[in-house]
């Protein structure tokens, strides 16, 4: 079975978007024992169905990366993809300087940060400039939160990203077009593992927060694991029907 797994921040917050360090060192150790093989997207996409793989990344790039997860890293021998918001480097996850419901205000990496993360192995991607509902911008701004993120990347890094990740999982066909155009793939929110191949700009992930149970770990791959990941992805499914059907 081939994943994409996601986290966002570590830390004891108990917020959605948070991952515990020594949870996250549990699954880190779980992983780097499994025998499933650890690699980047762009390697995980050339390797057949039946390979037990994962691409681990982390979205929004919380400074708590560089002080938990880039030594647990290390530790294992793992590495994993940052998808980061350009427009927010160096300061935190306020998005349009608004507070988030239930989640904590955090510190985001910065510029010098980045680069040296990436001097250590890990990939850095886009994720847009504001982290926008990219259903709600016109043409212009939609441009310049995708293809401006990759840009502004380039300018301050040295490099182009390869590699995308869509705000709240918010694929539209405007948005999908100017991904097209700009990176070789980008990851949605979709829930499930990477059974079957289809584009490389509608990557599916598997939240890592629901991997906190040793037991559903260690059924990886399983019949029994897939089974769970599709429930998991219909609730998922289900539960976003109704927010927009309250018009929440």
């Amino acid at each position: 079975m081939r994943a994409i797994l996601t986290w966002h921040s570590l830390d004891r917050s108990g917020s959605p978007i948070s991952v515990a360090p020594e949870e996250f060192h549990r699954q880190l150790a779980w992983l780097a024992g499994s025998g499933v093989r650890i690699t980047t997207v762009d390697r995980l996409l050339t390797l057949e169905e039946t390979v037990h793989a994962a691409a681990l990344t982390f979205d929004d790039g919380y400074a708590n990366f560089a002080g938990v997860a880039a030594p647990a890293l290390a530790e294992f021998g793992l590495s994993a993809t940052i998808f980061v918001v350009t427009g927010h480097v160096g300061r935190d996850n306020r998005w349009g300087g608004r507070e988030q419901p239930g989640i904590p205000s955090l510190p985001l990496l910065g510029w010098d940060e980045l680069a040296r993360l990436r001097e250590t192995g890990i990939t850095l991607a886009a994720h847009t400039n504001t982290h926008p509902r990219l259903g709600s911008l016109d043409p212009e701004r939609l441009a310049g939160e995708i293809a401006g993120a990759a840009d502004l990347m380039e300018s301050r890094l040295g490099d182009r990203p390869a590699g995308f990740a869509y705000p709240y999982g918010e694929l539209t066909r405007p948005a999908l077009r100017l991904v097209e155009q700009t990176y070789r793939w980008a990851c949605t929110t979709e829930f499930r593992s990477m059974e079957r191949q289809g584009s490389p700009h509608r990557l599916p992930r598997i939240d890592a927060w629901y991997l906190k149970e040793a037991s559903r770990r260690a059924g990886w791959g399983s019949r029994r694991f897939r089974n769970w990941v599709w429930l998991r992805r219909q609730g998922r499914r289900a539960g976003s029907w109704l927010r927009r059907a309250s018009g929440r």
